[in-house]
């Protein structure tokens, strides 16, 4: 019998968030018969697929044992960068004048390659340097953000080709916004990679036991790096996508997007102590984000207290984990 409880609660605790997601769809769906069409479902997959993306990039952070607080900042460098190589020829404003115009996917690698330099210059410092994760990526926050401001002097980047803003903007199997794609591939990619990989297997136990991972011959240094790359990369990606959805990009976007993102991967189960995430999980944490956010919105709650509601959530997920640590 105590056997049989126990697997009882393993079932529970490794499939919790989807418990909760679905019992707060049920008491919307009660609540407000409007939130389960299927225009407000693809409004809330829409709205919530650039934070997604972010969480799919700091859950490999998480699960090392660190975290990354500049996703935010180095998504908007990335946007504003790869805005001003995206500008129509006829904008008498455009950025760079003298270059003609490119292919949609020039300003998009540009973005990614942006993202992915942030993320390593993070994971050197981290690595090598041996400064806290939570100190090196506070740092790149306020450097990313600056850049950004630097690079734009604070003013809006407008006037993009048609064929950018379809990386955001374009429709799909009848109708589905392509962002919606973006989140969905770039969740296989991180599924594949945790779950099939040596990559995916060391950050699992430098998270766990960073000296035991080490003896049994896993090269922390470089592996940081990859990760805090990776990270970066999925921050490249969503600076595109917000740019190309709005149709503009300002150095002031994003701001905050990183702690969503954070929230989305706690609330998902990945655990803050390190050694303890999936991508199904992470999924199911920023579907329930969107849910709460987009459930508040459609019942019009007061905006602040959907702040209140948010934080309180997160709060209790990460209670929740230190919970469940114990108890193992």
């Amino acid at each position: 019998m105590n056997e049989r409880l126990k697997r009882v609660r393993v079932f529970v605790d490794k499939y919790t968030i989807f418990f909760i997601l679905i019992a707060m769809v049920i008491v919307l769906m009660i609540l407000s018969p409007s939130f389960l069409t299927v225009t407000n479902l693809i409004n809330l997959l829409t709205s919530e697929s650039v934070r997604g993306i972010l969480a799919l990039g700091v859950c490999f952070c998480i699960c090392s044992g660190g975290i990354d607080l500049s996703l935010g900042s180095v998504a908007a460098l990335s946007g504003v960068v790869a805005a001003s190589f995206a500008q129509t020829a006829a904008y008498s404003g455009k950025f760079y004048p003298n270059i003609p115009e490119l292919p949609a996917v020039v300003p998009l690698l540009i973005a990614l390659a942006v993202g992915a330099l942030c993320g390593m210059v993070s994971g050197l410092t981290i690595a090598y340097l041996k400064i806290p994760a939570f100190i090196a990526t506070l740092g790149m926050t306020t450097v990313a953000r600056g850049v950004a401001n630097l690079y734009t002097d604070a003013y809006p980047v407008p006037q993009f080709r048609g064929e950018f803003k379809q990386i955001a903007q374009a429709k799909i199997f009848g109708g589905l916004p392509g962002i919606i794609l973006w989140l969905a591939l770039i969740a296989i990619i991180a599924w594949f990679i945790l779950k099939y990989t040596r990559f995916g297997k060391n950050i699992y136990a430098i998270g766990g036991n960073r000296n035991a991972a080490r003896v049994a011959g896993v090269n922390i240094e470089k592996n940081l790096i990859g990760i805090y790359t990776w990270a970066g990369f999925c921050a490249g990606l969503a600076g595109v996508l917000m740019a190309a959805r709005a149709g503009s990009a300002i150095s002031s976007m994003a701001t905050g997007y990183e702690l969503d993102g954070i929230a989305a991967a706690t609330i998902g189960g990945v655990s803050q102590t390190g050694g303890v995430g999936s991508i199904p999980g992470v999924l199911a944490g920023i579907l329930a984000l969107g849910v709460i956010n987009n459930g508040l919105l459609v019942l019009g709650v007061n905006p602040y207290v959907q702040m209140v509601v948010k934080g309180v959530i997160i709060v209790a997920a990460v209670a929740l984990d230190l919970m469940k640590n114990n108890r193992r």
